[in-house]
């Protein structure tokens, strides 16, 4: 099941950057990874429903924690290209 954890948590990033360009505001992008997560996980997971809505949270989670990380990484180096080009100037 943590394959298809990992694959959920891709869709559910997918899903969410659809929104994100449909106009949601980015506050709530956690809320609806979170809430797709446990929806793809019940429809799709095959398990008793306890265990496809913790595997759901997981998905959730990890695609907020992908989207942020990324975020934060790509940003960082924005910052660092424009450190070092105050440096050389």
């Amino acid at each position: 099941m943590i394959a298809e954890t990992a694959a959920m948590a891709g869709i559910v990033m997918g899903l969410a950057e659809a929104l994100k360009r449909l106009g949601l505001n980015r506050k709530y992008l956690p809320v609806v990874n979170l809430f797709t997560g446990v929806a793809a996980a019940v429809i799709w997971g095959g398990h008793e429903i306890k265990t496809s809505v913790f595997y759901g949270i997981m998905a959730g989670l990890s695609a907020s924690g992908l989207y942020s990380g990324g975020k934060n990484t790509v940003e960082g180096l924005q910052m660092a290209r424009k450190a070092k080009g105050d440096f050389e100037k």
